[in-house]
């Protein structure tokens, strides 16, 4: 059964094949020309802030050692990826001062220098999702992942400036002891919560934080407290693209279908476009454990049902 086939376009209508609409193959949903003026505005604006930067051709700024930056004993890597999500659907006359706050304060946070460890390791880690590639493997050396490509890492969040602790040791913790009070602090994190219908399924999505997609790391926390169901006998979807959504939906008859039709679309589209991404594949949870619950093709051509979800479906009312 295919699930999610992308819809087909006139020729005349498609504008990717428009000179200059294709977008750009590393820091999409951006053009090859919005890619170009971010690129500009970036060196432009990490000047600015006293920061000595160049572009490294494809999707960074190496920021150098200088007299703002004495803490550093080699080249500070600032990814663009987020940046171009954040300015893309805006007005292009407000990318200049998008841009020029986000160097400003990345310039502030290297000039304080490294964040200091929590004080109150207890009342202030928070768990945290983290795709794996973005973080030097050295780094995460023996830290089993969540999922594939992503890792659940200790975390703290001050003025709006999430830091990683990938040395719990600093503040006197095992990896494990502090993983395990970021979980306890992340089941009471707060999120806002809305539930909407799809030709008779209900999803449920948690936003409006930037650690929404991280609560999948307590689902069982999320499904008794915002749910209100415990232990659904066929489990759940939950779809978790970037790190500011989380989707669920309780699997209870053949709005299965529906419902996962809806949370493709949502998540593919919202993993492309918005800043923090995570996944797009949606998982099928049960007391067993997280598995895909559709294939994965590299195309997204065409995305079917994985066979144990189709078992599934013959049993569902």
């Amino acid at each position: 059964m295919t699930i999610h086939r992308p819809p087909e376009r006139a020729p005349g209508n498609n504008s990717a094949h428009r000179p200059g609409t294709a977008p750009d193959p590393v820091l999409a949903p951006l053009t090859g020309p919005q890619t170009a003026q971010l690129i500009r505005l970036a060196l432009d604006a990490a000047g600015e802030n006293g920061l000595h930067a160049t572009f490294d051709g494809t999707d960074a700024l190496l920021l150098s050692p200088g007299p703002l930056l004495p803490q550093l004993s080699s080249d500070l890597v600032a990814g663009l990826s987020n940046l171009a999500r954040v300015v893309a659907p805006e007005h292009p006359h407000r990318w200049p001062r998008l841009v020029h706050d986000h160097f400003n304060r990345l310039g502030a946070h290297l000039s304080d220098g490294p964040p200091p460890p929590p004080t109150d390791p207890t009342r202030d880690l928070i768990a945290r999702l983290v795709p794996t590639t973005a973080l030097p493997s050295s780094w995460t050396a023996g830290m089993p992942e969540f999922l594939p490509g992503l890792l659940a890492v200790p975390a703290t969040h001050t003025d709006g400036v999430v830091t990683l602790h990938l040395d719990p040791n600093d503040f006197g913790m095992t990896r494990e002891d502090a993983l395990d009070t970021a979980l306890t602090n992340l089941r009471h994190h707060p999120d806002h919560v809305e539930h909407f219908t799809h030709e008779g399924a209900t999803i449920t999505a948690l936003s409006g934080s930037t650690f929404a997609a991280s609560r999948a790391l307590v689902l069982d926390t999320v499904l008794r407290e915002t749910l209100h169901t415990e232990n659904p006998p066929h489990g759940v979807l939950v779809a978790l693209p970037a790190r500011s959504l989380l989707l669920i939906h309780v699997i209870d008859d053949l709005a299965i279908l529906p419902a996962l039709a809806v949370m493709l679309g949502l998540s593919l589209r919202t993993h492309t476009t918005q800043p923090g991404p995570l996944t797009p594949w949606i998982h099928h949870v049960t007391a067993a454990g997280w598995s895909p619950a559709t294939t994965q093709p590299d195309d997204l051509r065409s995305v079917h049902l994985t066979p144990a979800l189709q078992s599934l479906t013959r049993t569902l009312p």
